[in-house]
């Protein structure tokens, strides 16, 4: 009988073992969801400031419109990049369950790339509507 009892509580154990295995595994996964989130962001940022960047570069050739459309083109990249961030990263979050850990919530998450994005459009239209007193 107490081999029957020590070979039913080693299985307990190991199931026990395994659950918590796996909910630090969950956990883990997580948080690399939110630096891939992270990630991505700084992707989105980066197109944005490549848009601004070849603007403020070329902004002086002719036709005017020509560096403005690339920027845009940049600028434009990066709104998608945030939207697609947002979109994977909550998709992610709604198949996990946290245990020990605290994700970013997916709301946050929304509203970070909202406003990113929001933020990006501004300067699309920032762009177009400056213009510069001729030299």
């Amino acid at each position: 009988m107490s081999d029957t009892k020590d070979s039913n509580d080693l299985a307990e154990d190991r199931t026990d073992l395994a659950k918590d295995r796996t909910d630090w595994a969950e956990d883990r996964t997580m948080m690399a969801n939110e630096r891939t989130f992270a990630g991505w962001m700084r992707t989105g940022l980066a197109a944005v400031g490549i848009g601004l960047g070849f603007n403020a570069l070329f902004g002086t050739l002719k036709p005017a419109w020509v560096p403005k459309a690339i920027a845009t083109l940049f600028m434009a990249i990066g709104i998608f990049i945030f939207w697609a961030a947002q979109d994977k990263g909550c998709a992610v979050q709604t198949r996990l369950d946290a245990h020990k850990a605290e994700p970013i919530k997916r709301m946050n998450m929304r509203l970070i790339a909202g406003f990113m994005g929001l933020a990006s459009a501004a300067l699309i239209a920032a762009i177009w509507l400056m213009s510069f007193p001729d030299s």
